[in-house]
């Protein structure tokens, strides 16, 4: 019988443990039993927590949503500033916890995921309106305008992916401070050809 109170605790370690696990087979063909094993727990206690894998899976790219939420939120106090706030945008995206290679390796195993599970899917799309959202409002405020504030949210959004999946697949291993001074070259360069846009037209 599990221990009363234990739930909140034992749950965690099954995220824990399931994102190790995924991590490192770098697949969701992973069994129940593996990542209960992985826990110290055994299968029928996994089940008794979560229900069954897809919970687990879901619930371990919610911690991971939530992880990624609470850094940048942290990261953002203060930071009333555009310029400010796209840097909060990148260290929180490149953060040491979210940039190790097994939580990148379950990263991409999740945006497969999402192909086929709804759950997945709705849970990325937070993820992804999210992200756009704070990229759109950094660069209103530096180009006014909402229409090329769009387009660099969205393009500087699809670095950060990039790099991130680039990144995952150095055999070297990742690099968070090489990471972030890619986007952060492609943000500057964002910023300096709309100026030139805008110069242009006057």
């Amino acid at each position: 019988m599990p221990r009363i109170g234990a739930e909140p605790a034992r749950r965690r370690e099954l995220i824990n443990a399931a994102l190790h696990v995924i991590g490192k087979s770098g697949t969701l063909d992973v069994s129940v039993k593996e990542i209960a094993n992985k826990a110290g727990m055994s299968s029928a206690l996994a089940f008794h927590y979560f229900g069954g894998k897809n919970e687990i899976i879901t619930e371990t790219m919610r911690f991971l949503l939530s992880e990624l939420t609470a850094s940048l939120r942290s990261r953002l106090v203060g930071k009333v500033g555009p310029h400010q706030r796209l840097e909060a945008v990148l260290e929180a995206s490149f953060s040491a916890s979210q940039f190790k290679r097994k939580t990148i390796a379950a990263w991409l195993v999740f945006y497969v995921h999402a192909y086929s599970s709804k759950s997945a899917a709705r849970l990325l799309n937070i993820y992804s309106k999210r992200l756009e959202s704070n990229l759109v409002h950094s660069y209103r405020q530096i180009f006014a305008d909402l229409p090329p504030a769009k387009k660099a949210a969205e393009s500087t959004a699809s670095m950060i992916d990039g790099v991130f999946i680039r990144h995952a697949l150095r055999k070297n291993g990742p690099d968070r401070f090489e990471a972030i001074e890619i986007c952060r070259s492609h943000i500057a360069a964002q910023i300096a050809a709309n100026s030139s846009i805008r110069g242009n037209s006057h």
